[in-house]
């Protein structure tokens, strides 16, 4: 890793108003060393380009629990070109069914992380996939 901490913004998208398991995965990212801004709710996917591009972040995080992660995907994808954010890490966690996967992974996604997953999983995967990519 480089001696800058790897910067991560975690998003909360569209209508969800769920964000307790955001807030607890944005803490165990901090506790494990990152810099994590957070959006805060109901953000659109401009919002969450603007953001990452004014934060300068490695990598653009989603938290789903509404069930619009597919429709809020597609719609960002084309403005993380447009903010030339196309080569950072990108991940989403929460409510993502396993017949979903694929759908996102062709959008673009890098990792999905439903319900459950494991803080480690989540730290191990961004460290060394953000490896990989620097």
């Amino acid at each position: 890793m480089t001696k800058n901490k790897i910067r991560i913004l975690m998003g909360k998208p569209g209508l969800d108003g769920h964000d307790h398991g955001a807030k607890v995965v944005v803490r165990a990212l901090m506790d494990a060393g990152f810099e994590v801004i957070y959006t805060g709710l109901r953000k659109t996917p401009r919002e969450i380009a603007e953001i990452a591009s004014q934060e300068h972040v490695d990598v653009i995080g989603l938290s789903s629990m509404a069930g619009s992660h597919i429709p809020f995907c597609e719609k960002l994808k084309p403005l993380l070109k447009e903010y030339n954010l196309e080569d950072k890490l990108w991940i989403i966690g929460g409510n993502v069914p396993k017949k979903d996967h694929e759908i996102l992974k062709n959008i673009g996604i890098d990792a999905i992380f439903p319900t459950g997953s494991h803080f480690d999983d989540i730290v191990n995967y961004i460290k060394n996939r953000y490896r990989q990519l620097a």
